[in-house]
């Protein structure tokens, strides 16, 4: 359809920009405007170059309706409209949403929806293997090998060489085999095409009572097609995931015409093989996954088959909030308590709130999934606001670990170890039954601190006011905050003694060198960030520990992530009182929440699991409250400090990050927006001051914060404090609504 007269249309650019900008209609060849409807994805020009952009709603919430508008002759037309499905309502609104909750500029989070790189990367062609018509098998030798290929090539659609060989469990070279003889034959097909979709109709795991139960009221919410939070609470090793996997069944089977989809996000996608398997089990494929470790042909793909309903499952990590589903009919969070799902750098969001905002705006029942429920997912659902589902007891005849203390005042390490006798001992024991180990210490590295013993030079980054982490694996000292890292050296730096350089406190590495010389014939596997890098290697990993071919795991928090390992009966937990040092308003909170899940990997199957928490104070809430199991008591006593400091969930904050290159010129800033600050009953601002990390990847920083109470719109607070501040251009200004991170 198109018209006599220019089309003026607003469009919003995948940039930076708070505002979309005015363009013409595209012209058909016979000069008339096209008709173009909002959520069409175009192409514009803008300066010099060609920009992606969406046509948006000219009444959309949070537009300037005052800004005078450009004269038509004065506007440029809209290059093109793209082969693409159109930005649905609710995808719109929810961008507007996330824009004005977080106050991040409306283009920014346009950007995360529509990544250019994605869009405008080229189709790639797979090669596929597929049965030859007609193949004459005479003369051929069936090994089992060549049988089971032939098997798997005929049960389903066709398969990379590399993908079938690996679901028939042979080598590639069985594959090529009989491609050149002739039984396979290769065919080429658009890296486009859409994903195999799931069998709800496969039988599913025994569940429990109490997993039926819950179960049973998520099938509900989802039959019923409407919005409906709720959490999902069962201690470690409870079912959680066979649970919720029975509401993703009756999704799809309800659905089925429709082509309904389902997201579930997974704090650390890359680190969760076992729950891929696991889906696939129970589903008969993988689901279409979504993170930063996919390729762009495999992003692409992926991007464009959620936009053509061509993904039914898809599974990743915060950013997958952001994909353009077409009928999302349910939404999961698991590990809803998860800090990796606040995201910290750009637009300033966290994946679990915006999640349940999206269920709504969507019309569809969001799960939020977890053993130790964020307090504030804990207050709404105890306050009638979500529904709450409670599995209290661990699948079968799995028992929750016992934890003990051991107090290091009492029992302390030898000089120069960081294991206490009773932990020693306990291992000693479990390694003698044929059992597997779990060392945790959530500290990557060798040691957090290199110093001079002449002139106690401490080694530092040259662009973050933090310390450099011994990496010996690497033969590094690494920043973990900008990535600078230099070789390490026994010589100092500052005064030239030889051999002076001093590692100080342990990280994992230490912790495994030790291991490796108290039990010389065990076997080790250190698991942290470092050293696992890909999904590959993940998997590699965790199939050795479930074949029993680890004794000792030596982890950091990532082992943290809802892994099972049937024969890990012992953990040990090297300094329970890490997470509790520095501090901010939920660090018992996330002590609490490492702890307990760090200690719910003992113990999951049939064989009695015990955790041993090394503690300079046993006497700690947290350390109290996981001896005794008294979840409850503790939480109880949390939120009541919360909500008399009117800390959240009771009060809001906002914290304002000012950084720059230039001291002087930050601190005059940093002044200046002080004296800005609003003075109002229910209203306190802290601050300035610099930052914990004072310096960060070359800036200085200073922090102020905002806290009001419950009832107060934050957003129109900030909006028109910030309105009637003027910072020099080399100032940046970035504002975190609900912070999670007091660095």
């Amino acid at each position: 359809m198109s018209y006599d007269q220019p089309q003026r249309l607003k469009v919003l650019l995948a940039l930076p920009v708070a505002q979309p900008f005015d363009y013409l209609a595209p012209l058909t060849e016979d000069g008339k405007a096209l008709l173009c409807r909002p959520g069409a994805i175009v192409r514009v020009p803008f300066g010099r170059q060609s920009r992606l952009g969406v046509i948006w709603d000219d009444d959309a919430p949070g537009l300037d309706a005052k800004a005078t508008p450009i004269p038509d002759d004065r506007l440029k037309p809209i290059e093109a409209v793209l082969d693409l499905p159109p930005m649905g309502a609710a995808m719109r609104g929810f961008i507007g949403w996330v824009s004005r909750y977080t106050m991040a500029p409306l283009g920014a989070v346009l950007r995360m929806a529509l990544p250019a790189i994605v869009i405008e990367a080229k189709a790639p062609t797979r090669r596929l293997c597929a049965p030859a018509p007609d193949a004459d098998h005479q003369g051929l030798r069936l090994t089992r090998a060549r049988k089971a290929v032939l098997d798997e090539a005929k049960s389903g659609p066709p398969q990379s060489i590399a993908a079938l060989a690996a679901a028939a469990g042979v080598s590639d070279a069985v594959v090529r085999g009989l491609v050149q003889a002739g039984v396979l034959m290769i065919t080429e097909q658009s890296g486009d095409g859409a994903f195999p979709a799931p069998d709800p109709d496969r039988l599913g795991a025994d569940l429990s009572a109490d997993q039926s139960r819950a179960a049973q009221i998520l099938c509900d919410l989802v039959v019923a097609k409407a919005f409906a939070p709720v959490l999902l609470e069962g201690v470690t090793g409870s079912g959680k995931t066979e649970v919720y996997f029975e509401a993703i069944a009756r999704a799809l089977q309800l659905d089925a015409g429709d082509d309904a989809q389902i997201l579930v996000l997974l704090p650390e996608i890359s680190l969760t093989s076992q729950w891929l398997d696991r889906f696939k089990a129970r589903f008969g494929v993988y689901p279409v996954q979504w993170h930063s470790d996919l390729g762009p042909a495999e992003r692409r793909r992926a991007w464009h088959q959620v936009a053509s309903n061509g993904a039914r499952v898809v599974v990743g990590a915060r950013s997958a909030l952001f994909l353009p589903f077409r009928a999302l009919s349910l939404i999961v969070v698991d590990e809803e308590h998860d800090p990796g799902f606040k995201q910290e750098e750009g637009v300033l969001y966290n994946a679990r709130d915006m999640a349940v905002v999206r269920a709504r705006m969507e019309a569809c029942p969001v799960i939020l999934s977890s053993a130790t429920p964020a307090l504030e997912t804990l207050l709404n659902a105890r306050e009638g606001r979500y529904r709450h589902c409670l599995l209290p007891s661990r699948f079968g005849s799995a028992q929750l670990p016992d934890i003990r203390a051991l107090d290091l005042r009492v029992d302390p390490p030898e000089s120069g170890q960081w294991l206490a006798q009773g932990l020693v001992d306990a291992v000693d024991e479990t390694l003698a039954r044929g059992e597997q180990v779990l060392l945790f210490l959530n500290r990557r590295g060798y040691a957090p601190l290199t110093l001079c013993r002449s002139c106690g030079e401490r080694l530092s980054c040259p662009h973050c006011s933090t310390w450099l982490v011994e990496h010996r694996y690497k033969r590094q000292v690494q920043c973990h905050h900008c990535g600078y890292f230099q070789p390490s050296q026994p010589d100092c730096p500052a005064c030239g003694a030889e051999d002076a350089m001093v590692a100080c406190g342990p990280g994992v590495e230490r912790v495994a060198e030790e291991a490796a010389r108290r039990w010389p014939d065990a076997r080790l596997d250190v698991m942290t960030s470092d050293t696992i890098t890909s999904p590959a290697k993940a998997r590699m990993l965790i199939g050795r520990i479930e074949a029993g071919e680890t004794d000792i795991i030596i982890g950091t928090q990532i082992i943290t992530k809802g892994y099972h390992f049937p024969m890990l009966t012992l953990v040990g937990v090297v300094d329970a009182d890490l997470g509790l040092r520095g501090g901010d308003l939920r660090a018992g909170e996330r002590c609490w929440q490492q702890l307990m899940q760090v200690a719910g990997r003992a113990g999951r199957a049939d064989r009695p699991g015990i955790v041993y928490l090394q503690s300079y104070d046993p006497s700690h809430p947290v350390t109290e409250a996981l001896i005794s199991g008294n979840r409850d008591g503790f939480l109880d006593q949390d939120i009541a400090d919360r909500r008399a400091a009117g800390m959240p969930p009771f009060g809001r904050l906002a914290a304002l990050i000012l950084s720059g290159p230039d001291l002087d010129a930050l601190n005059g800033a940093a002044k200046a927006v002080a004296r800005a600050a609003p003075m109002a009953p229910g209203i306190a601002v802290f601050g300035p001051a610099p930052a914990p990390l004072a310096r960060l990847r070359g800036q200085h920083r200073q922090r102020l914060l905002l806290q009001t109470r419950r009832d107060q719109p934050i957003q129109k607070i900030l909006k028109q404090w910030l309105a009637t501040v003027r910072l020099p251009s080399s100032v940046r200004l970035r504002v975190d609504v609900d912070p999670y991170s007091f660095l």
